[in-house]
């Protein structure tokens, strides 16, 4: 995994454990890799890892089995939506209103390249 410079790396895990959820690499309900097992495939020190994981307990997206490991909410996918979605909506999508407008691309334009994606998506 590549880390930027933009973000703590604790949430750039948990921005990828979020994507494992989305993607049912890790369903809801069922075990995910270990703290250790996180933090040695992604290359960071296991406190790193753990930080992402107490995060994503915080946000109700992982629970902790005592003596068992972390698991995948049940509700994890809405959760990580809903996550995602608000912050969308409230910081990137107001940066993409800005080089829109500094850029001089209309709604027109932007909508029909996210026609032309959704066409190509569903081939």
């Amino acid at each position: 995994m590549e880390f930027n410079d933009k973000q703590p790396i604790y949430l750039q895990i948990a921005d990828y454990v979020c994507e494992q959820i989305l993607q049912q690499a890790w369903p809801p309900g069922e075990r995910i890799p270990s703290v250790r097992d996180l933090g040695s495939s992604l290359e960071v020190n296991p406190n790193t890892a753990m930080r992402a994981f107490d995060y994503l307990q915080q946000q109700n997206i992982l629970f902790n089995k005592r003596g068992m490991g972390y698991y995948a909410a049940d509700d994890a996918t809405e959760r990580v939506k809903a996550m995602r979605r608000a912050r969308f909506l409230d910081v990137e999508l107001p940066d993409l209103f800005r080089t829109m407008t500094l850029l001089g691309i209309s709604m027109t334009e932007l909508e029909a390249r996210f026609n032309a994606f959704q066409l190509a998506s569903a081939s």
